[in-house]
């Protein structure tokens, strides 16, 4: 879980493996998976760093690699 920020300034706790696009223009937009979209006060490149560190977190990033290996041998 990622933790952003509402307009009203109120904190959420987001599934960071459900976001399926970030876009700025100019509000932060994130669409999920299951199509919701929020709007937060994050810009779009702090929102992408912190998917990126929780990916890495909890592995799957590494999971990645190493299937990728396997399967090429």
């Amino acid at each position: 879980m990622i933790s952003v920020t509402r307009l009203n300034g109120s904190p959420m706790w987001l599934n960071a493996l459900m976001v399926e696009i970030v876009e700025e223009t100019p509000d932060t937009y994130i669409t999920l998976v299951t199509g919701k979209r929020l709007i937060v006060l994050e810009r779009a490149d702090e929102v992408i760093s912190k998917i990126k560190d929780y990916n890495r977190e909890i592995g799957v990033q590494a999971a990645t690699i190493k299937v990728q290996q396997t399967e090429e041998s």
